[in-house]
């Protein structure tokens, strides 16, 4: 029976690698980004209500696509939104 002796380099190498690992697998799980958002997703982006959202398309701040009876906004009018108005 042969006994291995771990050093601390040894778990400072294993835990380069499992972090290494970890980071591969989880930014594989991430959902990549949605070209087109629902009106719900655009509330929760900008934190607004049903309401207000309903006047930044009535007075075409947001100019959504009606398919198919539903709005969808462009993710890229948004960021654009958000970055003119810091």
């Amino acid at each position: 029976m042969s006994v291995t002796i771990l050093t601390k380099e040894d778990l400072q190498q294993f835990k380069i690698e499992l972090i290494a690992d970890l980071l591969k697998l989880f930014s594989s799980q991430v959902p990549a980004k949605k070209k087109w958002l629902k009106s719900y997703e655009v509330r929760e982006m900008l934190g607004i209500s049903r309401g207000t959202l309903q006047n930044m398309r009535q007075n075409k701040t947001l100019n959504p696509s009606l398919i198919g009876g539903l709005l969808f906004y462009d993710y890229d009018e948004i960021v654009k939104l958000m970055s003119s108005k810091k």
